[in-house]
């Protein structure tokens, strides 16, 4: 019987390593493959700034496939990369949102552009590093469910892929501990075994995302602004709307006597809202762009598990669908900083069952009155 070929995405890190050894055991030709997407030409920007895609990474994954006898090339994906996850991430700032780049890079560039050119050189399968499963529902569908450990669960930046993509993924990391994934590069002597990981956001390796969209927006920037309270009382001046998010306490050089916290961002009015704590909590919200994995819709009220940031623990809550393409998400206990632009992924047994971008404001339809609005603009 023919090999069935899967190409691993290779990021020149230890999980992406033993993915590509363990599907070689599994007896697949495995072809590496590491994206190129960082943007300026020269090498020695690429070495200090690349993250998991610069120049040195391509070289680990490099050595990697050649210590397992495996083929390894480097596809550019820098203009899909631009378009699709940095020119996304810098308008959803100057919006009021906070945007998740990965969810963006994972849906349309590791999978989306990565897939397209495997499928086209006769792959059957493309792998990654992450740490998830890909399982069949109750429902007959496929979705990403929870790895072995929590620690290092993944799943919800992988909640917007589509059954197209699914049918055609393998996640071989998502079986293992980090630990066991750490021993088994170190038994089979691959020089990634003891390579930290990567925590930051690849394109913005010094952490300073105001910069960023400085540099990138241009005369767009927004400038410094009132921040005020909830009913527009001035409370002082911010340093521009993309130096913000919600639930932040920190950086606000306001002298009110007790810590504050962002509670909303206005783009329109160039406005930073400032509350209490007990202003951060909600217990609703409402998201759209909805991709629905493991379930196929949302023809009546259901209750699940809610995660609404990638570190946030879940929340149970009854999701119900209230437009074409908007989810209003109803929590049993209130939840901490509810942020415009990130995801809110809806969880049942510890599989994805879909999720959608959280919305700033909402109206809906009122049988009786028209129309009833929650908050003042969508």
């Amino acid at each position: 019987m023919e090999k069935k070929k899967v190409v691993v995405g290779m990021s020149g890190g230890v999980d992406s390593s033993v993915a590509a050894y363990l599907l070689k055991e599994q007896g697949y030709e495995v072809i590496g493959v590491t994206m190129q997407i960082w943007q300026d030409e020269t090498r020695e920007v690429q070495e200090e700034n690349g993250g998991c895609c610069g120049v040195s990474a391509a070289e680990d994954a490099g050595r990697i496939a050649g210590q397992l006898g495996i083929p390894h090339y480097v596809m550019n994906f820098k203009e899909e990369f631009k378009c699709r996850v940095m020119d996304y991430f810098v308008e959803e700032y100057l919006a009021g949102r906070t945007p998740n780049p990965c969810i963006a890079c994972n849906r349309y560039v590791k999978w989306e552009s990565m897939l397209k050119r495997s499928l086209e050189i006769g792959a059957d399968y493309i792998a990654t590093g992450h740490y998830a499963r890909i399982m069949v529902t109750r429902e007959g569908r496929y979705a990403v469910c929870s790895s072995v450990t929590a620690k290092k669960d993944q799943t919800y930046a992988l909640y917007n892929l589509t059954q197209e993509q699914l049918a055609h993924t393998l996640m071989p990391v998502g079986e293992y501990t980090k630990e066991e994934i750490r021993a088994i590069a170190a038994r089979e002597g691959l020089v990634t075994a003891h390579k930290p990981d990567s925590q930051e956001i690849c394109f913005i390796p010094d952490h300073d995302y105001a910069a960023f969209i400085e540099r990138e927006a241009g005369e767009r920037v927004p400038e410094e602004g009132n921040f005020v309270t909830a009913q527009g009382q001035i409370l002082g001046r911010h340093l521009g709307i993309t130096h913000y998010t919600v639930g932040q306490r920190k950086g606000l050089n306001l002298a009110m006597g007790h810590p504050v916290f962002v509670t909303e961002i206005r783009a329109k009015t160039n406005e930073v809202v400032i509350g209490e704590a007990e202003d951060v909590f909600g217990d609703t919200l409402y998201c759209n762009n909805i991709n629905f994995m493991g379930m196929a819709d949302l023809p009546r009220p259901r209750e699940v598990l809610a995660k609404i940031r990638y570190a946030h623990g879940g929340e149970r809550c009854v999701i119900e669908q209230v437009a074409e393409d908007v989810i209003k998400c109803s929590f049993h206990a209130p939840v901490r900083a509810i942020t415009p632009g990130q995801a809110a992924v809806f969880y049942e047994d510890g599989c994805v069952l879909g999720g959608g971008t959280i919305m700033k404001n909402y109206t809906i339809p009122s049988v009786n009155k028209g129309i009833h609005a929650l908050n003042h603009d969508i």
